[in-house]
């Protein structure tokens, strides 16, 4: 029976299935990724962003198609993760756009919101390229547009126009050079793909339908780790973070909390405030914590996370705590400043620094954990202040950060730093008096001056720029781009500090150590740029950032 117009019903269904078939598959939409490092993977990212869709769709029983498409663009406006996430929410966006006033669609009308979804999206990346999810979406709603002139039946209309998209995706490989070179298609290309299969297929799934539970599948962390970076090798499971509220805070308690949080844990953060002390520790025993913070204080703000199964599980206070614990005091609200940063760290030493700096609210993430739009929009609305400077530090981010700007009416403007580094560079040249204009301009003069290199691993095999990757390889890349691959991280890292000086100017070398590296072994790197490079001054940083084993920056 052809299928002539769908309403908010049908709509529904379509989303949650839709959604629901690419978090299956997210695994293997992130294997297409040509760029093997532990960042934010386009199938997770985009199954994050659709399930944050679904969500909202799955709050609603209504037969007006309008209202779930708006569901869903709100949704995936603030739950967006990572490029591949935005530009997924833009998607939805322009599709909801395309529906504004409907109660129902026919053919002709899904098929205009679909290109007008395809618009928006181009519109939202300020240099397209094709032979990405853009290509596939744009092809997609194109053909469903001159299919419209033929038939009234939706689901022929949906039929052809994805077999007309895969054919699409397959062109992709001979679209972008690294495509062609990896012999694989466009992950998000493909990602969107699962989504409308999805969507298509709900049609003949009868009664009510929904939303898989995200951490019934396999877990995020097999796929950006290696052997040796196995869950099973994790020492203490649980991210454990809350505020202490405090009539007032001395260093002794800080010292003395410190000391304590180190018999029960690694990972560990302790930064105070004037009556406020905000503790990120990773440990086993999140309730004996706890329990030890009500000691000093009341406590809000609490998450802990099962790092082993990589999936965030809010527990609630009365999990953790005795039955007695007395009730938490709302959060202390920040005093009124005329400049504001929030920036975007991982790693406790990374996070203090930026803390001496002067930001007011670190994210954490960054590598393999992009932030939401939604993280860094509650992030803005902590702070007060009559402009506000929001530095992502990694590419991926840029454009969540941006996406969150409009969803407030705040004063903020994001600073598009692609690295810990940059970010560094940027807050350490603004001047205070200083117009944001000038600031801004100041801080993105800066970071242009700053040469970033990054030791991690391979997450999977892969070729890239002629280099034969394996998984588990030690990667050295300057400025985000592979250069180095190796067996040993020693080499790798001596190998791009020679890559720097060959291509750069500098007068100091930082060292960003991460947690899987010794004190010995950055300073053994230390000496090695004070050996070959006796001019150039270095500064070695216990960063604790995970997944990389350095950060260098030369400027």
């Amino acid at each position: 029976m052809a299928i002539i117009t769908i309403d908010g019903y049908m709509l529904r269904k379509a989303f949650i299935i839709g959604a629901n078939e690419l978090e299956r598959n997210k695994d293997y939409v992130d294997s297409l990724n040509v760029f093997p490092v532990p960042d934010g993977d386009t199938g997770i990212n985009m199954s994050l962003t659709t399930i944050a869709a679904a969500k909202e769709v799955e709050k609603l029983n209504t037969p007006n198609i309008y209202d779930i498409a708006k569901a869903a663009s709100n949704g995936s406006l603030r739950g967006a993760r990572g490029n591949s996430g935005v530009i997924l929410s833009q998607l939805f966006r322009g599709f909801a756009k395309g529906l504004e006033g409907k109660e129902v669609a026919t053919a002709a009308e899904i098929a205009d919101a679909f290109l007008q979804g395809a618009l928006t999206a181009y519109k939202a990346v300020m240099k397209p390229k094709e032979g990405t999810i853009l290509t596939v979406a744009k092809s997609f709603a194109e053909y469903c547009i001159e299919s419209a002139y033929a038939t009234d039946d939706i689901e022929v209309l949906l039929k052809d126009g994805i077999k007309h998209a895969f054919i699409v995706l397959d062109k992709t490989i001979e679209m972008l050079p690294e495509l062609k070179q990896a012999n694989v298609v466009d992950a998000g290309g493909r990602g969107l793909l699962y989504i409308i299969e999805g969507a298509f297929a709900s049609r003949n799934i009868e009664g009510e339908v929904k939303l898989n539970d995200p951490s019934a599948s396999k877990t995020i962390q097999n796929a950006l780790t290696p052997a040796a970076h196995s869950t099973a090798d994790i020492k203490f499971a649980y991210c454990t973070e809350f505020f202490i509220n405090l009539s007032k805070v001395t260093d002794e308690m800080e010292e003395n909390l410190k000391k304590y949080l180190s018999t029960m844990g690694d990972s560990i953060v302790v930064v105070g405030d004037e009556d406020i002390i905000k503790v990120h520790v990773h440990t086993n025993n999140p309730g004996t914590v706890l329990e030890r913070a009500l000691t000093m204080g009341s406590l809000n703000n609490m998450k802990i996370e099962n790092m082993k199964f990589q999936h965030t599980n809010l527990i609630s206070f009365s999990q953790t705590t005795s039955a007695s614990a007395p009730v938490e005091a709302p959060e202390r609200p920040m005093e009124h400043k005329e400049n504001s940063f929030i920036t975007v760290a991982a790693g406790s030493g990374i996070s203090s620094m930026f803390k001496e700096l002067g930001t007011d609210v670190i994210i954490e993430g960054g590598q393999s954990m992009n932030p939401s739009t939604e993280d860094i929009l509650d992030a803005i609305n902590k702070v007060s202040a009559d402009n506000i400077f929001v530095l992502p530090n990694n590419k991926n981010i840029i454009l969540a950060a941006e996406q969150a700007t409009v969803l407030t009416d705040k004063n903020v403007y994001v600073i598009p730093t692609k690295s810990i580094p940059q970010g560094v560079s940027a807050i350490v040249s603004f001047v205070p008096g200083f117009s944001a204009e000038d600031n801004i301009a100041n801080m993105t003069d800066a970071i242009s001056n700053v040469k970033t290199g990054m030791i991690t691993f391979a997450v999977r095999a892969s070729t890239y720029d002629d280099l034969e990757i394996n998984d588990g390889d030690t990667l050295g890349m300057v400025e985000n781009k592979i250069s180095v691959v190796t067996k040993e991280v020693k080499d790798a890292t001596k190998l791009i500090i020679d890559k720097l000086f060959e291509e750069n100017d500098g007068n100091v070398l930082s060292i960003y150590y991460g947690e899987d590296v010794t004190e010995e072994d950055a300073n053994e790197i230390a000496a090695y740029v004070e050996e070959n490079y006796p001019a150039c001054e270095s500064a070695v940083m216990n960063g604790g950032q995970p997944l990389y084993y350095y950060i260098l920056s030369l400027e």
